[in-house]
């Protein structure tokens, strides 16, 4: 296929995307109000707990066996190096740029956690149904390129919740306690302190220089404490109830039906005889993508209200997801093929190139409003670098294609 034949099957999803997306961001404006605030968040629960579930585990339950499986287990590798090589990138806009101290955990975070859900889910069907689509029949494209997009979404938000809700958490954290430390006066000294600093200088020094085995028993205990209490930390801070979001428990649950035989058997095939209960589920999931495309387009009026954000930050952050990480990741999936880690299907190669030029995940957002942090200036980031997907998304789409095709 030459590359307008190519452009033309990319741009038409993009643009499909886009419409629907207007219509959403239509709706939420003060005049019309039919996705206002109070509405989102009704509808958002919705499409958390119902349609998200039901559409990743209805997919991976159809599509999923042992041997599917074997096949695409680079997926939750290519995802981490999206994350790992979009922090790194993140940390150089942000010793580039020198934003404000209380967005740069935002940064990283939009920087390295893509749309790994939402827009694979949308773009990936759509590509599989248009006409002089490289992928084959559309049928089948469609059922494998669902499985694979919602297959991202679930292990996206388990590397979302676990990582990026972790890093601005931190920074969110470190910036209250500096406002906390200014507080107090900063030549406090302790009373310990006060009454002998000589002898004590000289017994820590005597105890690195003369190891007593008293001395070294009460390091190992020490340091045996330290960790253990920085694992107990860590654990703790972690989001479980995020990390097994009702999407990660669709896939659970997806999978868990299309590896075992005899539950695959009674749930899935025109022949089964609880058919109409995957088919129920199946319709549930149908709902998913119109309802999440409208709701993207209503948060995005969010961005046209939002406060300034450093002009060069936001630069930053456009070249990263739409330039760098990209070429880095024809670097990655083209060396995994190379070393025999992918298989040879087409659309399972563009979905894991697609990953890496997506814009920012939109659960950032809720992050940044959880923690008090950046978040009208996560709607600007939000609104532009969605703006410029329209562009990125179908540059990058077509040069896949081809470089798979």
């Amino acid at each position: 296929m030459g590359f307008l034949e190519l452009f033309s099957v990319a741009s038409f999803p993009v643009i499909k995307v886009l419409l629907v997306t207007a219509i959403g961001l239509f709706l939420a404006v003060d005049q019309i109000s039919i996705l206002g605030e109070d509405s989102r968040k009704k509808v958002n629960h919705l499409v958390f707990y119902v349609f998200n579930p039901s559409l990743v585990g209805s997919s991976l339950a159809k599509t999923i066996t042992l041997e599917s499986f074997l096949l695409v287990w680079f997926m939750p590798i290519n995802i981490l190096a999206t994350f790992i090589l979009g922090s790194g990138l993140g940390w150089i806009v942000i010793k580039i740029t020198r934003p404000p101290k209380h967005i740069e955990g935002l940064i990283v975070g939009c920087c390295s956690a893509g749309n790994l859900g939402n827009l694979l889910v949308i773009i990936i069907p759509a590509t599989c149904k248009e006409k002089g689509s490289p992928f084959g029949d559309p049928d089948l494209c469609y059922q494998y390129g669902m499985a694979y997009a919602t297959l991202s979404m679930a292990i996206g938000a388990v590397f979302l919740w676990s990582y990026v809700y972790n890093i601005i958490r931190i920074s969110s954290s470190r910036l209250q306690k500096e406002g906390t430390n200014r507080v107090k006066a900063s030549g406090e000294i302790s009373h310990s302190e006060t009454l002998n600093p000589a002898k004590d200088t000289l017994d820590d020094a005597y105890t690195i220089l003369l190891p007593t085995p008293e001395s070294q028993e009460k390091l190992k205990i020490s340091m045996s404490k330290r960790i253990k209490n920085q694992v107990e930390k860590i654990v703790s801070n972690v989001n479980w109830k995020s990390m097994f979001a009702p999407s990660t428990i669709g896939a659970i649950c997806g999978f868990m039906i299309g590896l075992i035989p005899q539950l695959r058997n009674v749930l899935i095939g025109s022949d089964a005889p609880l058919r109409v209960v995957e088919d129920s589920v199946s319709m549930l999931g149908d709902a998913a993508i119109p309802t999440v495309t409208l709701i993207m387009g209503a948060n995005l009026l969010k961005g046209l209200r939002g406060a300034s954000t450093p002009l060069w930050t936001i630069v930053g952050i456009i070249v990263v997801r739409y330039i760098f990480l990209p070429l880095l990741g024809v670097v990655v999936v083209k060396g995994a093929i190379h070393l025999g880690l992918v298989q040879s299907d087409p659309l399972f190669q563009f979905v894991l190139l697609l990953q890496y030029s997506l814009p920012p995940a939109m659960n950032i957002g809720t992050m940044a409003q959880l923690f008090g942090s950046g978040e009208s200036e996560c709607s600007v980031i939000m609104l532009w670098t969605y703006a410029l997907a329209s562009i990125a998304v179908t540059l990058w789409s077509t040069f896949f294609m081809w470089l798979v095709a």
